[in-house]
């Protein structure tokens, strides 16, 4: 059967009747073809089970940030104690989780984080725990901000000679966690297995150590002595699965002999203490400690100057990259998820602690740093 579209014009031939003359056999696949891509392209505006994470913003622990009122102030200020001109940058790197338990990313985002290596796609509950809401992490991440702080000035001070006092103070529990009904909000922690406790990396060394089994817990509460028993479960912390009790702590510090201010907002969690203790110990000592270069960084650390382990090193060594950073310093203890993942143009130094990161700073400003560790493949 043939068509006219008016008298005396050439015939056309049913599109209908050409698809019926189609071989059985690729007229199946043609089908299964159409229905494969039109499942495909619903599936990838369905929601996902994933969050992607991504480089975040960089700042300058020695340059300057937003205060609430949009206004430029020092991202570190002191007071009681003379201050020096500082030059170059200590940039801390962040990462900006793109997701939540509200709405996951998509499958075609997933599939483009796939193919980006600044980029990582990392399963929901890894990221937003079970039982976790978003408005809790935030707030467990607003503690731990506070306390890389408190733990980078201690331990930059101490760093320069000061004495300095501390104790470990329970902030929050995770609800359904270990420690739920047994530790309050306010208790003080003075011991783990019979040893006494100086700070949180201490307290979760201990934990890790007893590799699952129960940890007997010694407290303060209201002023009276206390022991507990908890058994740990597996958690992930910091991008990383670890043994944990379920508690955020926050190390409080008697009255600090010099008053440091830290400035930034929007940015949670422990991983720029590091660089925040580089940046203090910048400000309080003569010289320009980077020699004008441009040295970027991450790593918890706590009150003694321990440089810990982050979460999302691959996407802060890309965001430290682009920012125009030559040079970051990574924990060791992230070696293994940086080595095959630097991006050209930059250099990594690996440290253990605040006055390995310092002794590094120092020879990447002296021109020395070709003798500096770095990452190797263990």
């Amino acid at each position: 059967m043939t068509l006219f579209d008016e008298p005396g014009e050439r015939p056309r031939t049913n599109p209908l009747s050409a698809i019926r003359r189609l071989p059985r056999r690729t007229l199946v696949g043609v089908v299964a073809l159409a229905v494969a891509l039109v499942a495909l392209f619903t599936l990838t505006l369905l929601p996902s089970t994933y969050v992607i994470q991504q480089p975040g913003p960089v700042y300058n622990t020695i340059g300057t940030a937003q205060n609430a009122d949009g206004v430029d102030v020092p991202l570190i200020a002191v007071e009681g104690a003379d201050t020096y001109e500082t030059g170059g940058s200590l940039d801390l790197t962040t990462v900006q989780v793109v997701g939540n338990r509200e709405q996951t990313p998509r499958w075609i985002e997933i599939a483009a984080a796939w193919l980006d290596p600044s980029k990582a796609v990392v399963p929901l509950e890894s990221v937003f725990p079970a039982g976790t809401t978003s408005e809790q992490r935030e707030e467990q991440n607003a503690v731990m901000m506070v306390d890389s702080q408190a733990d980078a000035t201690a331990a930059a001070l101490r760093e320069l000679g000061f004495e300095i006092d501390a104790r470990i103070t329970v902030a929050s529990l995770v609800e359904d966690s270990p420690a739920e009904g047994l530790l309050r909000e306010g208790d003080v922690v003075v011991s783990a297995n019979g040893t006494h406790i100086s700070d949180v990396t201490q307290l979760r060394e201990l934990i890790q150590q007893a590799g699952g089994a129960p940890v007997q817990i010694g407290y303060q509460r209201d002023g009276a002595d206390a022991t507990t028993t908890i058994t740990p479960t597996r958690a992930v912390i910091d991008g990383a699965e670890s043994w944990a009790i379920g508690v955020s702590l926050m190390t409080d510090y008697d009255e600090f002999p010099v008053d440091v201010h830290i400035q930034l907002d929007n940015v949670g969690g422990p991983s720029a203490g590091m660089m925040f203790a580089l940046g203090i110990i910048d400000v309080l000592t003569p010289g320009e400690a980077t020699g004008g270069e441009d040295i970027a960084g991450t790593g918890t650390i706590d009150g003694v100057g321990t440089v810990g382990p982050i979460g999302g090193i691959r996407q802060k060594l890309y965001g430290a990259r682009d920012a125009g950073a030559e040079w970051f310093l990574a924990p060791e203890s992230n070696c293994d998820q940086v080595v095959g993942h630097i991006p050209d143009g930059l250099s990594v130094v690996s440290v253990g602690t605040l006055d390995e990161a310092r002794d590094a700073v120092e020879a990447i400003a002296e021109g020395g740093a070709a003798d500096l560790p770095t990452c190797t493949a263990g």
